[in-house]
């Protein structure tokens, strides 16, 4: 095996000018949520997967028994109305472990990119913020000026006027390592506390990136998805609550 495999599990796509969206797994789980979503409804076909050295030594059992090798997967979908493009969308089980394998990683993804027609790409993924977050907003970040007004029109939001940070991780190199190669892109970051799965900070990355790419799509199983996360997160608050008030109960009584 090389260190960075790709492997065609069906017959490569003949897309037309399709666009790369990638969701792998990061912060909230947010990206890889939103990707894995959209595959399920717009009812996107596996045509790829992607094996790495860099990945963890693991394989995962499945439900009848017999075992999976840790990968990315790549899925695609044709364009049914002429105001939308094709797409090739991407996520998976794991990142890169290392610096070094981010970027073998990336290099492969956009060798298949680029071999497929792709360039304009969209990432996704989350902005941790250490804390609950009510209604999230989805920051974003792009390869070229010109697409700054255009993503501020469909809702996203640029703070133009904070200290400059930075994207670590596939959904930041893809953008940096595709620029070199002449490649246009946009990476959308939902909020989110960062500590659990955010559901709800996907549905609200999911929601700009339908406006964008025209493509129209059933929300209502994330939203119930978030309810049960915001349910657990209300419990382990309650659980910390109750903790808290013991030890100072014992630190009183001592």
């Amino acid at each position: 095996m090389k260190y960075v495999t790709l492997k065609y599990v069906t017959k490569k796509p003949k897309l037309k000018n399709p666009i790369l969206i990638e969701g792998l797994p990061g912060i909230g789980n947010v990206g890889k949520l939103a990707v894995e979503h959209l595959i399920e409804m717009i009812h996107a076909k596996k045509f790829a997967e992607l094996y790495s050295k860099d990945f963890p030594p693991q394989v995962f059992i499945n439900t009848d028994g017999t075992i999976k090798l840790v990968n990315n997967e790549f899925y695609y979908w044709k364009a049914k109305k002429k105001n939308q493009q094709d797409l090739i969308l991407l996520t998976g089980d794991y990142q890169g472990l290392s610096a070094h394998g981010q970027y073998e990683l990336v290099e492969a993804i956009l060798d298949l990119a680029e071999d497929l027609g792709v360039r304009q790409m969209f990432t996704l993924g989350g902005y941790g913020l250490g804390h609950e977050v009510k209604d999230p907003k989805v920051l974003f970040a792009t390869t070229d000026k010109k697409f700054v007004k255009k993503m501020v029109k469909h809702g996203a939001v640029f703070k133009k006027n904070e200290p400059g940070g930075g994207i670590i991780g596939a959904s930041g190199l893809l953008l940096g390592l595709g620029k070199l190669r002449g490649l246009q892109g946009v990476c959308f970051m939902g909020e989110t506390p960062g500590y659990l799965v955010d559901p709800k900070s996907a549905k609200a990355v999911l929601k700009i990136l339908t406006r964008v790419t025209n493509i129209d799509i059933d929300l209502s199983r994330l939203e119930q998805k978030a309810k049960e996360i915001e349910l657990i997160a209300q419990q382990i608050r309650e659980i910390e609550g109750l903790s808290k008030e013991k030890s100072e109960e014992l630190r009183y009584i001592g």
